[in-house]
């Protein structure tokens, strides 16, 4: 007997992901997994990025097997550069697939949108529970698009910011955005303003060339840097990742695929996993810097929770 997959447009994803708090367990099991080596039973090779350079765009393919999980997926992402600002179509558009692992057979296509923004996001509030300043008072989101949204819903859930602030390189996307969410937030009308005295700074841009500069960080401050996916797209300054304490998700992609890693020559320091493990210390005195490319095995994560949502209301 043959099945049809099950088809998971964006809206039902969202339905059975409403916050990214709910992906914090699973994905800190699985960060220490992938960063135990063959122990941890997490196959996942590098991103395979192929550019489409008449469009300017590139499509990803992501795969991941977890044997901890006991699940298969891959995801397909497109992201191409230089939308306008009224463009429709969003610069990061995603598929995620969800096998079953004992046969091979396609169990669902979901919309990866939804699992991009809420996983990465994720995997940020993981990075900043460990490596914040002790007493963090200032948050400082720059970049006004989805990751900017994903961000804040699960940062104001974890954590108790008395300030936060946001830069976007068009105002317009910055006051919408403090139109749409809950809360105050304080728009900043450069990048040295909202970053000045910030605690804990998350970069979620579009850049191609550093935008954020040592100098303007205050020394204990940590960064989560999303965007700059590309081996010659920054965001960071050499100053700040130089003087950074680096923490990274994969060290094999981080070589192979982060401009901001590659071009300052900055030391890796560790991955998440080993700060999760218990094996590398999470250096919250010093200026800390979480270069996130984001790894198969997150989305792996939220597709299984997805599907197993799904299920449990058919």
């Amino acid at each position: 007997m043959s099945w049809a997959p099950a088809f998971l447009s964006a809206a039902e994803v969202q339905g059975h992901l409403r916050s990214s708090s709910l992906l914090i367990p699973p994905l800190e099991a699985a960060l220490a997994d992938f960063s135990s080596g063959p122990d941890g039973g997490v196959t996942q090779p590098v991103r395979t990025v192929v550019p489409v350079a008449k469009h300017r765009g590139f499509l990803g393919v992501m795969p991941a097997y977890s044997a901890a999980e006991d699940a298969l997926t891959t995801k397909l992402v497109t992201f191409y550069e230089g939308h306008s600002t009224t463009s429709t179509v969003p610069s990061h558009q995603a598929t995620v697939l969800l096998f079953e692992p004992s046969n091979g057979s396609l169990l669902a296509v979901m919309d990866g949108n939804v699992i991009t923004a809420k996983r990465t996001a994720a995997v940020s509030a993981i990075a900043t529970k460990f490596l914040k300043p002790p007493s963090s008072e200032v948050l400082c989101i720059l970049g006004a698009g989805v990751q900017a949204y994903s961000h804040y819903e699960v940062f104001t859930e974890q954590f108790s910011f008395k300030e936060v602030r946001i830069w976007n390189r068009t105002k317009e996307n910055a006051e919408k955005f403090t139109d749409a969410v809950q809360g105050e937030v304080q728009i900043c009308t450069s990048v040295q303003e909202a970053v000045t005295g910030a605690d804990v700074i998350i970069t979620v841009t579009m850049a191609t060339e550093p935008i954020l500069f040592g100098e303007w960080v205050k020394p204990g401050a940590h960064i989560n840097a999303i965007g700059a996916s590309r081996p010659d797209w920054r965001e960071l300054d050499d100053e700040l990742m130089k003087r950074a304490v680096l923490y990274v998700d994969s060290r094999e992609a981080a070589l192979k695929e982060s401009g901001d890693v590659l071009l300052s020559g900055a030391e890796i320091f560790a991955e998440l996993g080993e700060v999760v493990k218990g094996v590398k210390p999470a250096h919250c005195e010093k200026t800390t810097v979480f270069k996130s490319l984001g790894m198969a095995v997150e989305d792996m994560v939220a597709a299984k929770l997805v599907y197993s949502s799904w299920l449990s209301g058919k």
